[in-house]
């Protein structure tokens, strides 16, 4: 049976002491630095998981982000509303208008599963973290503060150079196209119906002005 091998380092009693002296007198000899809150707002990361934004045009109610939530704290209501045919002869459509988004962050775990998961963008991270309550029950904010948020959210990060663009500026570009000329259309239909038709001199019927016409006894 072999021995265990000793240890070469040997140690004094009271080494351990003597390091953690030594911890604190370095960590005294260093400036400390104050964050002055709430006079001196801190500098936090642009991906800080402060709250949650809601930007509600983007929002279908298909109910993913409450049904993934592992913590059931996502409220949503809508009824449906009938949209009539976009062109003659069409058919009705049927779509969703959200009534209520509620979010309780008293149970909120900031796990960030219902931004990821929500297909239309309507979920963004904001760095606001300035919403503490004396009432837990004062903890569930509605959509109108869930929007207010919505405008603290940073701009996101410019795009790599020769990157594809992404394909919801495309669309969006390409609606803001249609509606503008479907805009500069109609006004200049209306501009031209406004306009007063002006008299042709040359056709039969047409009154020569007051000017031209010769008095009477003058030579025909």
């Amino acid at each position: 049976m072999t021995a265990s091998p000793q240890p070469s380092g040997r140690s004094f009693p009271g080494s351990g002491l003597a390091k953690g002296l030594a911890v604190t007198l370095r960590t005294m000899t260093k400036k400390t630095v104050t964050a002055q809150y709430p006079e001196v707002q801190p500098d936090l990361s642009p991906r800080t998981r402060g709250v949650i934004g809601l930007f509600e045009e983007n929002c279908t109610v298909c109910m993913l982000c409450a049904r993934e939530c592992p913590d059931w704290c996502i409220y949503i209501d809508s009824h449906k509303e009938t949209v009539p045919p976009a062109a003659p002869g069409g058919r009705e459509r049927s779509r969703n208008v959200l009534d209520r988004f509620a979010i309780d962050f008293s149970l909120c775990m900031y796990c960030g599963i219902c931004i990821e998961v929500c297909p239309f963008d309507a979920l963004f991270w904001s760095p606001e973290f300035e919403y503490a309550e004396t009432d837990i029950r004062d903890l569930t904010h509605e959509r109108d503060k869930l929007r207010e948020w919505m405008w603290t959210v940073p701009a996101p990060p410019a795009l790599v150079p020769a990157a594809e663009e992404p394909k919801e500026y495309a669309a969006a570009r390409k609606s803001a196209d249609r509606t503008a000329a479907q805009q500069a259309a109609e006004a200049a239909a209306a501009a031209e119906a406004a306009e007063p038709a002006q008299p042709d001199s040359g056709q039969p019927g047409s009154t020569q002005p007051e000017s031209d016409r010769p008095e009477d006894g003058d030579a025909r």
